[in-house]
């Protein structure tokens, strides 16, 4: 979220216009009734909602939801780790995009401490909560982290992904000379360690994976650039005020939140849902170049 955009003048939405904890439950019951498993809360940044460990809990309550994760930037997470892995989060993502303390507060351009980010690490380790890393990689920027952060990930037992850097949005200045290839990282890796490539564990899984020979655990790396993988997504996102949307690069979604406020049934709001999966036809990352469709933002969709 760039400062310049995103500065202290800059007017979210009203409370009102934000899901509640029982609609966002709602939804998930209903898409768990059409075979969902899995569940992600994401941001922006989903520790800064009050409340958030309790909205862990209703859903962890939701029979048939076998996989609660959250994405976060990590700067909270050492404050609400125990209470998280109380709650029933099965596991947190942290984006992570350098050890350096400079290149992280270039990157991350608000003044944040890498250290409290690494302290919220192991404290989520601590208390049992299993951590896995993203870091996007920009070159001219944080390609030189590569190694630190693989070393430092295979030390304290964390499994690392790389993503390549993404045209997200409308305000990151993404430009394709700034993309550090998976291809490229891994032949990075490769000059240090030597790699044995691992098969995918279920369909549709995003990272290609590699597991360190002397088998000390692994690390991926997501293509969306360079490798996309449209056809097999089957995500569904739903923005904080209650628009579906069946991909990272849509520019617009369907509204969920007026079904959820008209009293509809849950049949009908099962129906909405299954409707948006049905019409998914997002193919961006595979027409990148001549799709030139304006974005909503990576902090309002999630990652």
């Amino acid at each position: 979220m760039p400062v310049e955009v995103f500065g202290p003048g800059y007017q979210f939405l009203p409370r009102d216009e934000i899901l509640t904890f029982g609609e966002i439950v709602r939804v998930i019951q209903a898409a768990v009734s059409l075979g969902v498993k899995k569940v992600r809360l994401t941001g922006g940044e989903p520790l800064l909602r009050r409340g958030a460990t309790d909205l862990i809990a209703l859903i962890a309550a939701v029979e048939g939801v076998d996989d609660l994760a959250m994405t976060t930037n990590g700067v909270l997470l050492s404050h609400h780790a125990e209470r998280l892995h109380l709650a029933g989060l099965d596991r947190v993502t942290v984006s992570l995009d350098a050890l350096d303390p400079e290149i992280f507060a270039q990157m991350n351009g608000v003044g944040a401490k890498v250290e409290r980010v690494l302290s919220g690490i192991s404290n989520a380790q601590v208390f049992g909560l299993p951590v896995r890393v993203n870091m996007v990689v920009q070159r001219g920027v944080n390609e030189g982290e590569i190694m630190p952060m693989l070393r430092w990930a295979r030390d304290s037992g964390i499994t690392l992904r790389f993503i390549e850097f993404m045209d997200v949005g409308e305000t990151n200045g993404w430009k394709m000379r700034e993309v550090v290839t998976g291809a490229e990282i891994v032949s990075i890796i490769k000059n240090e360690f030597s790699l044995v490539e691992v098969a995918p564990s279920y369909a549709g899984e995003v990272a290609k994976r590699w597991r360190f020979e002397d088998g000390e655990g692994e690390f991926g790396v997501i293509t969306s650039v360079t490798q996309p993988f449209c056809g097999d997504c089957s995500r569904l996102r739903v923005s904080a005020e209650g628009k579906i949307y069946t991909c990272l690069f849509a520019n617009e979604g369907r509204d969920l939140r007026s079904v959820l406020r008209r009293n509809a049934s849950d049949d009908e709001v099962r129906a909405f849902l299954a409707d948006g999966w049905g019409k998914r036809a997002d193919q961006y990352s595979e027409n990148r170049g001549i799709d030139h469709r304006k974005k909503a933002e990576m902090s309002y969709l999630g990652g």
